[in-house]
Formats: C-alpha cells, sequence, structure tokens
C-alpha cells in the first residue's frame, strides 16, 4: 500500500469518525431531552435536579414531587455512545441498548422485599440483601422467563401484573420492593414512543399498589 492511498483512507475514517460524532451528539441530546420533558410531564416535579454524566452519555435527575404517595422520584439515564463510531460496536455487545434506571421513593413504608428479575439479562447477579431467607420461583411475562424472589407470592404477583401492563414487558428488566432503604426499583429499556406511558404506569403503581396491600401492611 503506497503512501497516498494510505492517506486517502485516514482522511476517509476521520471523515466518517466525525461525521458520525456529530450525528450521534445530535441524537443522544435530542433523547436526553425528550426523556426529560416525557418524565416531567408525568411526574409534574416541584423540583428538580440534573447531575451531567459526562460526553453525550446521560444524565442522573432527582425530582422532588411530595404528592399523593411519591415523596421524590430519582432516575439515571444512560445512552450508548452513538457519537463513537468506534466504541458504538464495543458498547452494543457489553451494554446492549440504553438503559433506564428509576428510584421511586413513597411516603408509606414498604414492609416486604420483592424483586422480578429478568433471566440471563445481568451477567452478573444482582447482590440482594437476605437473599438466602427469599422464597425463589420461575414466572414468565411476554414470553420471557423472569425469576421471582419474594416473601409472599401476592407480592411478586402485584409486580408481575405491573411488568404485564407496560408498553413493552420484555423491556423491563428487574423490578423490585426494597423495605430497607423503602425504594422501589425499575430497571428498563426505554423507548422514546413508550416512555411517558411506561412512568404513568409506575406512577399509578405507586399511587395504588403500593398504599393499599400488600406492601404497606405489616
Amino acid at each position: 500500500m503506497d503512501n497516498q492511498l494510505l492517506m486517502v483512507i485516514i482522511i476517509f475514517l476521520a471523515g466518517i469518525t466525525t461525521l458520525q460524532y456529530f450525528r450521534g451528539r445530535k441524537l443522544n441530546l435530542l433523547l436526553m431531552q425528550h426523556y426529560i420533558r416525557s418524565v416531567k410531564d408525568v411526574i409534574k416535579p416541584e423540583d428538580e435536579t440534573y447531575t451531567w454524566l459526562g460526553g453525550y452519555i446521560g444524565f442522573r435527575a432527582e425530582y422532588r414531587v411530595n404528592r399523593d404517595n411519591l415523596r421524590k422520584l430519582e432516575y439515571t439515564l444512560t445512552l450508548l455512545p452513538r457519537h463513537s463510531l468506534l466504541y458504538f460496536p464495543i458498547a452494543l455487545l457489553t451494554s446492549r441498548h440504553d438503559k433506564l434506571y428509576i428510584v421511586v421513593r413513597p411516603f408509606p413504608q414498604i414492609k416486604r422485599e420483592a424483586h422480578l428479575i429478568q433471566k440471563g439479562y445481568y451477567r452478573l447477579k444482582p447482590d440482594i440483601e437476605n437473599e438466602h431467607l427469599l422464597q425463589r420461583e420461575e414466572v414468565e411475562i411476554a414470553g420471557k422467563k423472569y425469576e421471582a424472589l419474594f416473601e409472599k407470592r401476592r407480592d411478586v404477583e402485584k409486580l408481575k401484573s405491573l411488568v404485564e401492563s407496560m408498553a413493552k414487558p420484555a423491556n423491563i428488566k428487574h423490578v423490585a420492593l426494597t423495605p430497607k432503604t423503602n425504594v422501589f426499583y425499575v430497571q428498563m429499556k426505554p423507548e422514546p414512543e413508550t416512555i411517558e406511558e411506561d412512568i404513568r404506569k409506575i406512577v399509578e403503581f405507586v399511587n395504588g399498589e403500593i398504599k393499599e396491600s400488600p406492601f404497606s401492611e405489616s
């Protein structure tokens, strides 16, 4: 390969990399704006705080709501590095998709622990305190297998109903009720066209099921 051809290849790759950077950056910024707007339209927070995660890969949001059963809602959005031509294919293999981690802090006290975890999703099993004390079953939702961990079966049935009600149930990777931190947790693959509906379902769950039986009962 002569020097002239090598130079042409380098210039071509540099051009493609630059083009991908600007296109990917724009797309990720548009996605972030869309998710912020969609979540706020449902939550209608009293106060909001954002923390930039660096580059164009996402942010962390904290919303103080103080309405109905919902005291606070926090979420972390991590996006694929669409602006990086070199790292994007690696991220598709390691991260696989955009991710949304939702932490809801309700006013009522959550009394019992329950988890639904999509089987095969985690490469490393999540650390669940007192896991050895929980009952364990396998359930199927929308063609996907989930591992259910719970103190009482009716709790996991409520979580199962929530996942089934979501726009795309298979996008829900992990839902949990944790008494120690009094948190309702959802990890999911977000999609722009369904995010508002999904957040609404989560809020309805907090305002309904967590306030009523079985989660807030002793």
